[in-house]
């Protein structure tokens, strides 16, 4: 009897055995989203994701249940949806920090909004509406893995697009300046280029032996291009042609955005 009575105060003030389903709910919900993001190598990965989404549940919990006590009628009155707000606010300010702004190019667009996304299951979660929870978490997955691949086909359907693409090439071997070339060849606008970075490497098919006949690695650099025209998707197999160049992929806006 006593046990019984502890466990339904402890439900009463918001901390029973729903309340923890629901912090589960939330924590096992932001972590397959954040597993996604990890596994794509993205930043606000798996330990992100899993903390604002189970975070963002307890602070709406604790608005629906921690201030019962003070609470009189007529004189006090709780209003959740006031920290609700405030979370939206917090994760607001929280995107803002994942989104980058370099050389005319945006990014962490994408992953600001997954950040904010998570938030909003996590309060779905705490608020009880699994329901809820649940169906965004599955559109989550619709729009990161269903509407990428199918961007992805749309420029090559000969529709005017843009993408984006990360190209390795080698150093001192004019690549890049036949890599513009050969996209003003096909009538490619390059809306973007930035420089990822470099890297001293002997696994890109391309070592130059000195006279002594000791080979040497070669310095490589990556760039992002974004181009925009139509038929891009031959632009994999055209730049990989480019002398010099050592590795092409195509990269989804989620990459850069």
């Amino acid at each position: 009897m006593v046990s019984e009575h502890v466990a339904a105060l402890a439900a009463d003030q918001g901390q029973g055995w729903r309340q923890v389903g629901e912090l589960l709910l939330a924590f096992g919900l932001s972590s397959v989203i954040g597993l996604e993001r990890q596994l794509r190598g993205k930043s606000a990965g798996l330990r992100t994701q899993a903390i604002v989404g189970t975070a963002a549940a307890l602070i709406l919990l604790v608005s629906k249940y921690a201030f019962g006590d003070v609470l009189d009628s007529g004189t006090v009155v709780l209003d959740p949806s006031r920290v609700a707000a405030q979370i939206i606010s917090g994760i607001g300010f929280l995107g803002a920090g994942l989104i980058l702004t370099r050389r005319g190019t945006i990014r962490g667009l994408t992953t600001a909004a997954s950040v904010w996304g998570t938030a909003a299951v996590g309060m779905a979660a705490g608020g009880g509406l699994w329901l809820l929870a649940l169906i965004v978490t599955g559109i989550y997955f619709v729009i990161v893995v269903g509407f990428t691949a199918l961007i992805s086909r749309l420029p090559s359907l000969g529709h005017t697009g843009m993408r984006y693409f990360r190209i390795d090439y080698l150093d001192r071997h004019g690549a890049l300046r036949e890599l513009l070339a050969a996209c003003t060849s096909r009538n490619w606008a390059v809306e973007g280029l930035s420089i990822d970075g470099s890297n001293t490497r002997s696994d890109v098919g391309h070592i130059v032996a000195d006279e002594e006949e000791q080979p040497r690695e070669e310095n490589v650099i990556t760039v992002t291009l974004r181009l925009s025209g139509t038929n891009l998707g031959d632009a994999i197999s055209v730049l990989g042609t480019v002398n010099g160049v050592a590795a092409v992929e195509g990269v989804s806006d989620e990459d850069n955005e």
